[in-house]
């Protein structure tokens, strides 16, 4: 089980206190720190079944400087511009077993901690 997390956030924060009082052995990515790469963020989103627009930040600076709201759906350019500036990717998320989850709510971890 891995979690992409941001301490600076209340939400990631608290998904992984959840995954701490579930005893549960997972590692933590401080994603902004260690972008994911276009495959592995491809193979979130896959786990995720969503697309690129369905998880980012579109109201960080950066999306409003890049114009991403206007942006052309396509994927692999979504995915190029999300490994490149990370803050735009949802948070927490939380993948394991080939299953992920944007995990902001208790209900999302717990599906998270069942499917480990």
């Amino acid at each position: 089980m891995e979690i992409w997390h941001n301490p600076r956030c209340s939400k990631s924060r608290a998904a992984k206190a959840a995954l701490d009082e579930a005893g549960v052995t997972y590692t933590e990515r401080r994603y902004l720190d260690e972008p994911p790469t276009a495959a592995e963020l491809d193979a979130v989103l896959t786990a995720i079944g969503a697309e690129p627009w369905d998880v980012a930040r579109l109201n960080e600076p950066v999306a409003k400087e890049l114009g991403l709201k206007d942006m052309a759906r396509d994927r692999a350019r979504w995915i190029e511009v999300m490994v490149a500036h990370p803050v735009l990717i949802q948070r927490p998320i939380i993948a394991t077993g080939g299953r992920a989850v944007v995990a902001r709510d208790e209900g999302s971890v717990r599906a998270a901690l069942d499917s480990a």
